[in-house]
């Protein structure tokens, strides 16, 4: 470029003799042009004059004692998610497991065989493979068990198999949600859990009927602990504080543990939340003939008294207990079918009609607690079509179930509602932070 400068100007004096003078002025701008290209491309230097200014210099590096020695006893980790129709080999493949025995030790160990029986896809499988590509270890969680892992390690020229519990971390989670539907609607909508929806409706059950008070536009707000294995979860933990407004009636619960590994569920000002019974004994389900003192009967065609309530749902859906109590008797009654009666308190009992089968090891004198699952729905009897009968007695007379006033359990103690309202603080600050969102703008 400077060379063509040059030549460019020796010639200018023999140009100015050759052309009119307007000529000059135009070469006078084109040298001026050049000389401003020359100015805008000099900062980043041509080609050649790069080249010239790079030398190659090849320096020896000193030898690392024992450097060899740890790269042989180094391992990898590496991380994949099972995908459909994947093998044990195709998933060591892409794991970086090349070492060719590793396969034949495997199938060759009795206690590693939920390897190959559980590859379910979706699942993330974490191994330590080494530099030579044989495995070192395999951490391999087990279907039907949230917590559990199991543990393949090297033990010279075999693995060694263990069942070993997940290291799982604690992150709590605010959620709010607004009932368009359903319960488990709202829920899915704001990605809550449908364990944490059901334990919802398990700590409301006896404040509200989810089968026939949700009202559109009723919503709520949640804070639950969500438990995760390297950054997934695995399952959700305790519901730590929940308030639901259902048809302009606000209810609140916060878990307190008065006692260790003795809890429950309490209002915010500091009321059991906890009724004797539940309103329901199924989760979720429809109401297909109330408490009546005269009905026509499906199965007799003919009119008589309806002393229950009949909840349609599923054969196989879990029954649960509606109250503490103890099982009064367990068989088949009559018209009934399959069934169990409870006796509560002395002086109230609950019935379970028409069942398809009972909990196992469920005996007449058997202990069972609130929420425990005693039978599954059938047809048992004289039911035209499957569904659950149920039946709420006091002195053996029948009540209404869905309108009978239930006894509360025990509130706080005086001592225990000064620690409840101390470590109620930080959950009112968080339901207060997520009570105020407003959900047009997380649709």
């Amino acid at each position: 470029m400077t060379k063509e400068k040059s030549r460019i100007l020796a010639q200018l004096p023999k140009l100015r003799d050759a052309r009119p003078r307007h000529f000059w002025a135009s070469a006078g701008v084109a040298a001026a042009s050049l000389f401003g290209m020359v100015a805008a491309f000099g900062t980043a230097p041509g080609t050649l004059e790069i080249e010239r200014l790079q030398q190659i210099r090849v320096e020896s590096l000193a030898p690392q004692h024992g450097s060899s020695v740890e790269l042989a006893g180094a391992s990898f980790a590496r991380e994949e998610r099972i995908q459909r129709g994947d093998t044990v080999a195709a998933l060591l493949g892409r794991l970086g497991v090349t070492e060719t025995k590793t396969l034949e030790l495997l199938r060759s160990n009795n206690e590693a065989s939920p390897i190959f029986r559980q590859l379910s896809p979706g699942k993330n499988v974490t191994a330590h493979v080494g530099a030579n590509g044989e495995l070192q270890s395999l951490t391999f969680p087990l279907n039907g068990s949230n917590d559990k892992a199991l543990l393949v390690e090297r033990s010279e020229q075999s693995f060694r198999v263990s069942e070993q519990p997940l290291q799982l971390d604690t992150q709590v989670v605010l959620k709010t949600a607004e009932i368009r539907h359903s319960l488990f609607g709202a829920t899915d909508a704001a990605g809550i859990p449908d364990a944490v929806a059901t334990g919802l409706a398990d700590i409301f059950g006896g404040d509200i009927d989810f089968h026939r008070d949700l009202r559109k536009g009723d919503r709520f707000s949640v804070i639950f602990e969500s438990l995760l294995h390297q950054g997934r979860l695995v399952r959700t933990g305790r519901i730590l504080a929940a308030e639901f407004v259902s048809n302009g009636k606000t209810f609140s619960a916060a878990w307190f543990e008065s006692a260790p590994g003795q809890g429950g569920y309490y209002t915010f000002d500091g009321k059991n939340v906890r009724k004797a019974f539940l309103r329901s004994p199924l989760e979720f389900s429809r109401v297909t003939s109330g408490f009546s003192a005269s009905r026509f009967h499906p199965v007799l065609q003919k009119w008589r008294a309806h002393k229950g309530t009949d909840y349609g749902a599923p054969v196989g859906t879990r029954v649960k207990a509606t109250g503490d109590g103890v099982v009064d008797f367990v068989g088949t009654q009559g018209g009934y079918g399959k069934v169990v009666v409870l006796r509560h308190q002395g002086r109230y009992t609950t019935l379970y009609g028409h069942l398809s089968g009972f909990a196992s090891g469920l005996r007449k004198g058997s202990r069972v607690g609130q929420g425990d699952v005693i039978a599954y729905v059938g047809a048992t009897g004289l039911a035209s079509g499957p569904h659950l009968h149920y039946e709420f007695r006091i002195n053996d007379v029948h009540q209404n179930p869905l309108s009978v006033a239930l006894p509360t359990a025990p509130p706080l103690a005086p001592e225990e509602l000064a620690r409840f309202r101390t470590s109620l603080k930080p959950e009112l600050a968080r339901i207060e932070l997520i009570r105020g969102v407003n959900l047009a703008l997380l649709d």
